[in-house]
């Protein structure tokens, strides 16, 4: 299956990826992008976006871009680690963040995901590791 032709078993809109407005394109090779519009449901008391929000945008693209690239053989992708870290608050316009495959192991791939704001200025960095493990069922 090509990653063009990449669809979920169950719609980004309709799980968690959907509560927060997750918006993904899968369509290149170990590279992931994804978009979430900030909104006042996702700002946390100071008036920023909560940093679970970046940090499961983060885990989501680079989860989705191990699955596609490891569905076909029978294998499932998981988030296994998740280290983000908040540089900068980000309360309007949207989040863009990229994720780049730094290693593709037989049981983990390790990711590294930058998050900008609407300007391209810095937001967060990811590092995410994927479990690949053995489809169950």
């Amino acid at each position: 299956m090509s990653q063009q032709d990449f669809k979920p078993p169950v719609p980004f809109e309709e799980c968690f990826d959907g509560v927060y407005g997750l918006e993904i394109d899968t369509s290149v090779d170990g590279v992931v992008h994804g978009t979430v519009a900030v909104r006042d449901e996702l700002l946390g008391p100071q008036g920023a976006v909560h940093g679970g929000v970046i940090a499961a945008l983060a885990e989501a693209i680079a989860s989705t871009g191990t699955w596609v690239a490891v569905m076909g053989d029978g294998l499932a992708a998981m988030g296994l680690s998740n280290d983000t870290t908040v540089v900068a608050p980000i309360s309007e316009g949207a989040i863009h963040a990229e994720a780049r495959v730094v290693s593709r192991g037989e049981d983990a791939w390790l990711w590294r995901v930058e998050a900008t704001d609407d300007d391209g200025a810095p937001v967060a960095f990811s590092r995410v590791t994927v479990a690949v493990r053995p489809m169950r069922g």
